[in-house]
């Protein structure tokens, strides 16, 4: 069975005006072209919906018992063709994304504001989680991208570099460290109390990477999940952070100092996180070109 949507329209038309030509008018079609719809719907069913006569047409018992289904299968397709519309002018739709928890906080407030306000009618919503769970959501499809730190070869996930971070010292502002040259380096942590990232958190992994390269690494004092525990510890006096500059406002806002670590300078990536096998919606797909556009002016915050 071969029913178009062309023939329905025909049947529902011919069907309310009882004639073939002012049915015709209503489609824009020719009284033949009606004609031929409707008797092609009639071989595809089966069924003769139509007694017709020399001055008369009248419905019969099939045909008035499969106009409302003909009717309501006609709205069903236009409000698919009406929602497919609207979801590909970005009408309506949602986009889902899981952010590390420093760029949800200071980096895609901004980003979803403007785009919301350019695109009302779709929805964003963002998950703020620590790093390791960016990587699960992606994987599993929850979202429809993730961003976060740069990660180990993955065959099922692919990742787009936004920008780089450099790594800092966070110190309180009496810290002997705070009033040395601008400029630190990775053996003036050695004799200090360093807070940083747990083992496994991605942040942690490239610091830990980078400086192993050197032959050199880090006795950590306290090692955390968020790095704004790691700036609470170090306003308490606990010790000096180590962090990227993504942090710089927080840091500012809490009167600490940041003095950029050389020898080397070790660099956190942030990158876009996607599942290379799944495709994306046309507003997630606005969406991630709108972050890659202005990626230049999100990384300075």
């Amino acid at each position: 069975m071969n029913v178009t949507l062309r023939q329905l329209r025909a049947f529902i038309a011919v069907a309310e005006a009882q004639h073939f030509t002012r049915a015709g008018d209503a489609l824009n079609l020719t009284q033949s072209t009606v004609s031929t719809l409707v008797r092609e719907l009639e071989t595809n069913l089966g069924l003769r919906l139509f007694d017709r006569h020399t001055r008369m047409l009248r419905l019969t018992e099939a045909g008035a018992e499969i106009l409302p289904l003909a009717r309501k299968a006609v709205a069903d397709l236009d409000s698919v063709i009406g929602s497919s519309a609207q979801l590909k002018t970005l009408g309506r739709g949602r986009v889902s994304l899981a952010v590390s928890s420093v760029q949800a906080a200071l980096v895609m407030p901004r980003l979803i504001r403007d785009f919301s306000e350019g695109n009302p009618g779709v929805r964003v919503v963002m998950h703020d989680v620590v790093q390791e769970e960016v990587l699960n959501m992606v994987r599993a499809g929850e979202v429809d991208f993730g961003l976060g730190t740069a990660f180990g070869a993955r065959h099922e996930l692919g990742m787009r570099l936004l920008w780089s971070e450099t790594f800092h010292a966070i110190l309180a502002p009496g810290h002997p460290l705070a009033q040395a040259a601008r400029e630190l380096t990775w053996k003036d942590l050695r004799d200090v109390p360093v807070i940083g990232p747990r083992p496994g958190n991605p942040v942690r992994d490239q610091l830990d990477f980078a400086l192993a390269r050197e032959g050199m690494s880090l006795q950590f004092a306290h090692e955390v999940s968020l790095p704004l525990t790691i700036v609470g510890m170090v306003e308490g006096g606990l010790g000096v952070g180590v962090l990227t500059t993504s942090m710089r406002r927080v840091i500012d806002a809490l009167g600490l100092t940041m003095r950029p670590i050389a020898r080397p300078v070790v660099k956190r990536e942030v990158v876009l996180v996607f599942h290379a096998d799944r495709s994306l919606s046309p507003a997630a797909q606005r969406f991630r070109d709108l972050l890659v556009e202005r990626r230049a002016e999100l990384a300075d915050g």
